[in-house]
């Protein structure tokens, strides 16, 4: 008991104070120790912005692809230049070479 008394003593008067020291708990509560605290908020939001900016691509590759989609259903031109860079096809009196680098 006695100890306790003696560390009380070294508490600032401010602290002392029941409103003061509820506060304080509130935002200590707040800022670290709840469910959604700041540092998990500030998580979830980084997160949020990549997944934002993952749907602006996807969708773009989207567009993209669908106009590519269109041009291969109604040029011949852009269908048979498809098949040649894809899959590798060729007409029956040519000769085809395969150059990779490494």
């Amino acid at each position: 008991m006695n100890y306790i008394k003696y560390l009380i003593k070294f508490i600032p008067k401010p602290l002392k104070n029941i409103y003061v020291s509820s506060t304080i708990f509130f935002i200590f509560w707040i800022l670290l120790i709840d469910d959604y605290n700041l540092v998990k908020q500030r998580k979830i939001q980084k997160k949020i912005d990549e997944l934002t900016e993952q749907k602006k691509f996807y969708i773009s590759e989207i567009k993209k692809d669908s106009i590519e989609l269109i041009d291969l259903k109604t040029k011949k031109s852009k269908q048979e230049k498809f098949a040649r860079e894809k899959f590798l096809m060729k007409k029956d009196n040519e000769d085809l070479y395969i150059i990779r680098k490494k």
